[in-house]
């Protein structure tokens, strides 16, 4: 991103609105130790912003997964949420795996014949 020092016409931006809003001070150590909190200095702003907490009893795992390039690009195409309804496939299919404790040995017709 270019940092832009000067006014420039047919930007998408007045002439005004550079003016209002083009004076950046350098960021000094001492104006870091005057900062405050955005909460602090604004707490009627702040207030309607919600903020996430931990999860009392987090319901995934976090793994790491190898699969096949064509696998993933397919689920990527599909947009926002692709890992949402990766985890939906992944749920689906697990549906018709024997229990935990239960495990079959697979055959080498299966997947890749790994385990």
């Amino acid at each position: 991103m270019t940092r832009r020092t000067k006014f420039e016409e047919g930007r998408g931006y007045s002439r005004e609105d550079w003016d209002a809003v083009s004076y950046n001070p350098q960021l000094t150590a001492a104006r870091l130790a005057k900062a405050r909190p955005f909460a602090e200095v604004f707490p009627e702003l702040a207030a309607p912003i919600k903020t996430r907490g931990k999860q009392r009893a987090p319901t995934k795992e976090l793994v790491t997964l190898r699969v096949d390039r064509d696998t993933l690009a397919a689920f990527k195409a599909l947009g926002r949420g692709w890992q949402t309804r990766m985890n939906l496939v992944l749920k689906d299919a697990a549906k018709g795996l024997p229990a935990a404790g239960k495990e079959k040995e697979l055959s080498a017709d299966d997947a890749d014949g790994r385990r």
